[in-house]
């Protein structure tokens, strides 16, 4: 079921996924992703975590266009929303930040600290809210210029934007 799960949420993002669609390409009964997985967003989680996709590697710049892309890629899902709204569940709200500072807030940070640029984490939250932003203000639809544009030029000019607070 993970496995079928990170291909689908690679594939589709979190919020074309169905778990109907999971269950079909594991070739399970959908009823199971429940019973195992609680919701959609915790196996999402758990996809995640299994370790499918590294988290950066440690360097000396984060590379913020390719960050963006793989967010703009998978939309809106668990571990975005976690940034603007609490997940009720305390525990999906922990994995849904874990993943988040393991895969973006760490290496922001990073690149901050190796800038030797003043308050690393808080530029690191600064630039993740900033990602989190573009990403559901495209998805929502309300600005026309930004859900209509390329999704390279979006990354390409986000991360232009987004890089002058990491000294860039």
């Amino acid at each position: 079921m993970l496995e079928a799960a990170d291909e689908l949420f690679s594939e589709r993002g979190f919020e074309r996924t169905t778990v109907r669609d999971i269950g079909a390409r594991a070739g399970v009964d959908p009823a199971l992703i429940a019973r195992y997985y609680g919701s959609k967003a915790e196996l999402y989680l758990a996809a995640l975590r299994r370790g499918g996709r590294p988290a950066p590697p440690a360097a000396d710049r984060v590379d913020l266009e390719a960050v963006l892309t793989r967010l703009l890629t998978r939309g809106p899902s668990p571990t975005l929303w976690a940034v603007v709204r609490r997940h009720e569940d305390p525990d999906l709200q922990a994995a849904a930040m874990e993943v988040l500072q393991a895969r973006v807030l760490d290496a922001v940070q990073r690149t901050a600290e190796v800038a030797g640029l003043e308050l690393p984490r808080l530029r690191a939250e600064l630039v993740t809210a900033a990602l989190v932003g573009i990403v559901l203000s495209r998805t929502a639809g309300a600005l026309g210029e930004l859900t209509a544009a390329d999704q390279a030029v979006v990354a390409r000019l986000g991360a232009q934007l987004l890089g002058s607070v990491l000294g860039g």
